[in-house]
């Protein structure tokens, strides 16, 4: 596991939770960081894009950040998103707030492991697999778990919270 310990891996191991994880060539000048882990992962780990979930922190109408997991290809309802965490609305944080909160790198936000336990949403679509991947904290670093287990340890509600 040299090279792979990040809070969200360690976390998982603390936890015993089984897991795996997959590391992948980061290219500094992907556009998107989710599409990236698709291309990069899909066919050696066997997965669909709607297995691979993307992190994303988010500012409730409370002022409080919270954290949306979706599937790659899917854009996040804020809508949607903040009705599951209690709020009337959302946007998306700012990329410093989201970094200092989180504890991880743009582009490497793991919904695990977080440095302050953000409120968080698990789109549901995750719970129709076996297995779903997200970030293990690093560009370039993915986790494979069953999303109870994800679920679980990120303390997430599950909803709808996609926008399509």
């Amino acid at each position: 596991m040299a090279g792979t310990a990040t809070p969200a891996t360690k976390l998982l191991v603390e936890h015993r939770i089984d897991h795996n994880v997959h590391s992948y060539a980061h290219d500094a000048r992907a556009e998107s960081y989710g599409s990236e882990a698709v291309d990069a992962l899909g066919e050696t780990v066997g997965v669909t894009a709607h297995q691979v979930f993307k992190t994303l922190v988010i500012k409730l109408d409370t002022g409080k950040l919270a954290v949306a997991v979706v599937p790659v290809p899917e854009k996040l309802s804020l809508k949607a998103a903040a009705a599951a965490l209690g709020a009337s609305k959302a946007v998306m944080a700012e990329r410093t707030e989201a970094e200092r909160s989180t504890g991880y790198v743009f582009g490497g936000i793991s919904p695990l492991g977080q440095r302050k336990a953000l409120p968080t949403v698990v789109d549901a679509s995750a719970l129709d697999w076996d297995r779903v991947l997200c970030s293990a904290g690093r560009r370039g670093l993915e986790i494979e778990l069953a999303p109870a287990d994800l679920v679980r340890l990120s303390g997430a509600v599950t909803a709808a919270v996609t926008a399509g």
